[in-house]
């Protein structure tokens, strides 16, 4: 992917910021267990161009706040767990 996109469970994301900046919404209504990622740098641009990890309305580790994503060839998973703690990542 190159540009904002909203997830669906189980999908798996290569996500390339070259071009610039775009964000990754995660599903609105997940049911427990399910899963987004591997989620991956393919370029090595998340340092420069940042993907943003879009909550939808659910909590990220417990925090209601998007993830920025900025660590080169960065790599992680997440799995919805309960609407307190929402995605955990793994």
């Amino acid at each position: 992917k190159t540009a904002n996109y909203t997830a669906v469970a189980n999908d798996a994301i290569l996500a390339s910021t070259t071009a610039g900046a775009w964000t990754l919404t995660l599903p609105a209504s997940p049911n427990q267990f399910d899963r987004v990622g591997p989620v991956v740098d393919t370029d090595g641009t998340w340092q420069t161009n940042n993907l943003t990890i879009g909550r939808n309305g659910n909590n990220i580790m417990g925090l209601a706040e998007n993830m920025t994503c900025s660590r080169r060839y960065g790599s992680f998973s997440l799995e919805y767990d309960d609407a307190t703690n929402g995605w955990r990542i793994y």
